[in-house]
């Protein structure tokens, strides 16, 4: 059933425009059953359900977010997985699945090239990385004791935390669970190409300590989820360098790109981060859930987070990974990484984000090209820009732009309902954008054109109707 599923997938719709009564109604509402079914019927039945009930990211014409299809070999991984039940969080309850997870975190490493030593911790996504990382960062920040008295104890100075207005959403939530506040966060103003200012940035953690404030953290961003744009990260290394403050990277989105070696040059400098954040389950195809923390000097985890010293067997030092984050009992989420990594190799890794860059650069010169789309901004694998009737692209003035906004806004609905085609969106310079963002080894050019077309159609359908009801 699943080999059937995969096969025959490009065939149909990336989704179906069902409501939520009707999901609920093939399930059916009636009380836990109070006893078993037959196994077959239940397996044929759920897999009923989720094939033809589903939003399916291994489409080849799913761009939306920044959700990859799923490699083959990790859906068998987490198969095996499932099947050991390996609980990774102390190395006495899953030697063999602890040690595999050591070398995928080190191979993840060598991969964005980090430094030898470096160690980490799998997680379920970028979020509780993100955030993992942030907490060691205040245990390392703090010259009271943390641990024992909080943020506000004896001696304690406000903690600071920096980043830009285009951070993901975890920081605030990162904040709020490291008891700092939203206040705590210093947001830097960005360039025209929505980079962090350097310039600004060392004006403010140079103000904050003139106040009696700590710098704690700089948050920087390698691929934001809007348009995929990369913070100036070899300045901001050795800003960070000069003034003591650990430098943290959001790479969940694009942290992998550095191994491609035509990938813009600032990512090359993310390898000098104190920590940095990579989701497998985006940009390595990993099933989800596969998070990755990778931090220069894995003590800091263990200083964050463990309440004993470490543990030695016979001799040997072993690790515990529940002293490396927030979790005890952890699945062994490392075996699909692990698996996909040696059959795929660094060079087919390299080979498969530089297809996938190559063709959201083939996307925008198709969009610059047509008379009916206007680009707005192309950085790794995300492409951005808008429908425009053709009387319209001439015109600039605030009418016309609410208009448009209003067009793409619908535009996106429609084509998202659809099921020809699955694109998210961004807001740039104050503009409703469509956002087609490839992390799929099934998209092809062939698919792109589609995607144009599908977005055209709909966007001429839109257009008409919003002036008809407008004429009303």
């Amino acid at each position: 059933m699943l080999a059937d599923f995969m096969a025959r997938l490009p065939e149909g719709p990336v989704n179906r425009d069902e409501q939520p009564e009707a999901l609920r109604a093939l399930i059916g509402d009636g009380p836990l059953p109070d006893s078993g079914s037959d196994t077959a019927i239940l397996l044929e039945s759920a897999a009923s359900l989720l094939f033809e009930h589903s939003l399916f990211n291994a489409h080849p014409r799913f761009f939306g977010y920044v959700t990859s299809s799923p490699a083959p070999i990790g859906v068998l991984g987490d198969f095996l997985a499932s099947a050991v039940n390996a609980n990774v969080g102390a190395w006495r309850l899953s030697p063999v699945a602890t040690e595999i997870e050591s070398q995928t975190i080190r191979w993840l490493a060598e991969l964005v090239g980090m430094p030898h030593g470096t160690g980490g911790v799998l997680v379920s996504g970028g979020n509780v990385a993100n955030i993992v990382a942030l907490l060691a960062a205040r245990r390392a920040a703090a010259d009271w004791d943390l641990r024992k008295t909080g943020v506000n104890g004896a001696g304690a100075s406000p903690l600071r935390v920096y980043a830009t207005q285009e951070v993901h959403t975890w920081l605030q939530k990162a904040v709020d669970v490291a008891g700092l506040g939203a206040d705590s966060i210093h947001v830097i103003p960005t360039d025209e190409q929505q980079r962090m200012d350097t310039g600004a940035l060392a004006q403010a953690i140079e103000h904050d300590r003139a106040k009696g404030e700590r710098p704690m953290l700089v948050v920087a961003t390698a691929g934001t989820v809007s348009t995929g744009a990369i913070d100036p990260l070899p300045a901001i290394v050795d800003l960070c360098r000069k003034t003591g403050v650990w430098l943290h990277v959001d790479g969940c989105y694009g942290g992998v790109a550095a191994c491609v070696p035509d990938a813009p040059a600032d990512l090359k400098a993310l390898a000098q981060a104190d920590s940095l954040a990579i989701d497998p389950h985006k940009w390595l195809y990993a099933p989800l859930e596969a998070g990755a923390l990778l931090v220069r000097e894995p003590e800091r985890l263990r200083d964050a987070f463990a309440y004993h010293p470490p543990y030695y067997h016979f001799g040997q030092e072993v690790t515990n990974y529940f002293d490396f984050g927030l979790q005890n009992s952890r699945g062994f989420r490392a075996l699909k990484v692990w698996l996909a990594l040696r059959q795929v190799g660094r060079a087919g890794y390299v080979k498969l984000i530089g297809d996938d860059i190559r063709l959201s650069q083939w996307l925008a010169t198709q969009v610059e090209a047509h008379d009916e789309l206007e680009l707005f901004t192309r950085n790794l694998s995300i492409t951005t820009f808008r429908y425009v009737p053709r009387d319209l692209r001439d015109k600039r003035d605030a009418d016309t732009d609410a208009y448009l906004n209003t067009l793409n806004q619908e535009l996106l609905d429609r084509s998202q309902r659809s099921g020809e085609a699955f694109v998210s969106n961004a807001v740039v310079g104050g503009r409703y954008a469509l956002r087609p963002c490839i992390v799929n080894f099934h998209t092809t050019e062939a698919d792109l054109r589609a995607l144009i077309e599908t977005l055209v159609k709909h966007g001429r359908q839109v257009d008409q109707a919003l002036r008809a009801r407008s004429a009303d």
